[in-house]
């Protein structure tokens, strides 16, 4: 019985052993069950996310794996003169361009690059500084105008320079140079100010922006629209083939209205001296001729100036960067008298047949101080004709005080004096036509009467740019009916407000003294200019101090430094009678209005109505002024 209960019990135990078995057989097959489920369910996850959510992004890395997209850079806009004449011009070249994220060691690259290319600090500092606000995937030019030499030392070094590439670009180049360097202006490379302010993707692939004149005024209309292409490249970045390209757009052309011709007529018409010439056609505000003088090569800034020729222009003293025609505000002197004229007229506080007994000097009442004439006996009995075209300074300082400043100042001002002209050029000065108000705001001191009387001769705290003085003439020229200067001769004529007088022989009467300043006899520019004039001629001389005489002294430019000698200005239309150019010109230290100033801008109207080709011993000019300096 024994036996046989232990039999049974080992029965049940060797049963209860199987069902444990069984039991921990099917927990592990449970679990392993699971853990492949879950396996799977994760491979399953990765392949979803993989081929679905993140399709995209893969395959944009493996498309940049075989592919990479590049800029193709626009042909920017040629400029031309008026008759074709090519101003600013674009010719092929071949530069070398790193890509930062190509490149595996930038600093070791440089040093190899510095060995093959003969490479200087300017190329390296310029380099790093376009590196500093270029992308990462975009060539940063190093050297431009690469030699065939240079080209040949690349392609040798090519498997040691992963990322660098010789491209074929077009570079900016100025066959006129200096002539039309202040009115063109020039492109430079594009600096980190600019990259941080400009559109990367309007300017990618492109390193080159405009810097001053017409380049940086219509940088839009001249820069064009950015194309693309999409190349096949290998495992080493290398390009195989043109996968899809979508061609630049090229920037537009300008056709200025400046005339080269006229140009060089002015540049040389001015010779030695610093100054500026600017001529206006005044039937439709077209520049004719726009000189500053000194001038300098624009060609040198294109792919960055070396620091010694930078140096040599900034030190320059006589400023050859400095756009005076634009930029450089003068006193105009006397040629604001026939705008004081027509104030006077228009005011009612003379008539055309008003006369004055002009002295050697002017005295406001109860002050001893001596406002002299220019002219050291004085001029006598004037009327308007005659204090224009003598330009009697006494009869104007009377004008002057009985008109008051503000009045002065509000006229001037239709004019275009004291205001840009809103000239199709950056950078413009806007001048000065003093006021009241203007001194109590900028010097917190009140205004004078001494003060009106010498702003009434165009001196003092007035200032003008040679631009706003053509505009001035050009305007005087139409009978107030002026136009908004402008270069781009495409852009449509924009005719100003015009200035209404009360009588029309208003204008006949300040013209008519223009006139005689260059016709009659009496006129102060008659003999230097008026008397062989086979056209006739209205114009003003002026001059500008350059410092005051005192008193008890008299003024005289014997012995002078050049740089003490009071400035010339001279402003002209022609035909008198159907004009077809304004000019005005401003000589720095050219002591004589009509001796010097009148001269020249005679020359540039000979050039412009008979055709006649300036050469400088051609240009008489007198500094002496005949004894005196209008």
């Amino acid at each position: 019985m024994k036996r046989i209960w232990k039999e049974a019990r080992s029965v049940s135990k060797a049963v209860e052993d199987e069902a444990r078995v069984r039991d921990i057989l099917l927990r592990r097959a449970i679990l392993a069950g699971l853990v492949c489920f879950f396996v799977l369910a994760g491979v399953v996850a990765r392949v979803v996310w993989l081929q679905v959510t993140a399709h995209d992004h893969f395959t944009e890395l493996a498309e940049k794996n075989r592919t990479r997209a590049e800029p193709i850079p626009p042909s920017r806009g040629l400029i031309y003169d008026r008759n074709g004449v090519l101003l600013a011009d674009n010719t092929p070249s071949f530069q070398v361009e790193l890509v930062p994220e190509q490149v595996k060691d930038m600093e070791s690259t440089l040093a190899l690059l510095t060995e093959i290319l003969a490479l200087d600090e300017d190329d390296l500092e310029r380099f790093r500084k376009a590196l500093k606000s270029g992308r990462s995937f975009d060539g940063i030019p190093l050297k431009f105008n690469l030699s065939e030499l240079d080209i040949a030392r690349l392609a040798v070094e090519r498997p040691r320079l992963p990322g660098v590439e010789v491209q074929a670009r077009l570079t900016r180049i100025y066959p006129q140079a200096g002539l039309t360097a202040h009115a063109v202006g020039y492109v430079g490379r594009i600096n980190e100010r600019e990259a941080e302010s400009i559109d990367s993707e309007a300017y990618a692939g492109t390193s080159h922006i405009g810097k001053t004149g017409l380049e940086r005024f219509y940088e839009d209309t001249l820069r064009g629209k950015v194309g693309s292409r999409k190349l096949e490249v290998d495992a080493h970045g290398r390009s195989l083939r043109v996968l899809e390209e979508l061609p630049a757009t090229p920037g537009e052309d300008l056709h200025l209205s400046l005339d080269v011709r006229l140009q060089a007529a002015a540049e040389t018409a001015l010779g030695d001296f610093l100054g500026a010439i600017v001529a206006i056609d005044p039937r439709n505000g077209e520049v004719l001729a726009f000189v500053s003088k000194p001038t300098f090569d624009p060609n040198l800034f294109v792919n960055g100036i070396r620091t010694k020729d930078y140096r040599a222009l900034m030190d320059n003293p006589d400023r050859p960067l400095f756009n005076r025609a634009l930029s450089a505000a003068y006193p105009p002197g006397s040629t604001v008298k026939p705008v004081m004229g027509l104030a006077g007229l228009e005011y009612g506080l003379i008539t055309p047949e008003y006369r004055m007994f002009a002295g050697p000097h002017y005295q406001l009442p109860n002050d001893d101080h001596r406002y002299r004439d220019w002219r050291k006996g004085g001029h006598g009995w004037v009327d308007l004709d005659r204090a224009i075209a003598q330009s009697c300074d006494v009869y104007f300082y009377d004008l002057a005080y009985r008109m008051g400043i503000d009045r002065l100042h509000d006229f001037a001002l239709n004019f275009g004096l004291g205001r840009m002209t809103g000239v199709d050029l950056p950078s413009e000065t806007a001048g000065l036509v003093p006021s009241k108000d203007w001194k109590r705001a900028t010097k917190k001191q009140a205004w004078y009467p001494g003060e009106t009387l010498i702003a009434g001769i165009g001196q003092g705290f007035m200032l003008s740019t040679p631009l706003q003085l053509a505009h001035m003439t050009a305007t005087l020229a139409q009978r107030g009916a002026g136009f908004r200067p402008h270069l781009w001769r495409d852009r449509p004529a924009e005719a100003l407000p015009p200035i209404k007088l009360a009588k029309a022989g208003f204008w006949d009467a300040a013209l008519g003294g223009m006139e005689h300043v260059v016709q009659a006899e009496y006129g102060t520019a008659h003999k230097y200019i008026g008397k062989t004039a086979p056209y006739r001629i209205a114009g003003k001389s002026g001059t500008a101090q350059v410092f005051t005489v005192k008193q008890n002294e008299t003024y005289s430019a014997k012995g002078l430094n050049k740089k003490l000698l009071d400035h010339a200005v001279f402003i002209a239309f022609a035909p008198a009678d159907a004009p077809r150019i304004a000019v005005a010109a401003f000589v720095e230290h050219g002591s004589s209005g009509s001796g010097v100033a009148a001269p020249m801008v005679r020359k540039v109207m000979d050039a412009w109505l008979l055709g006649e080709t300036v050469s400088k011993d051609a240009v008489t000019l007198d500094a002496t002024g005949a004894g005196g300096r209008e």
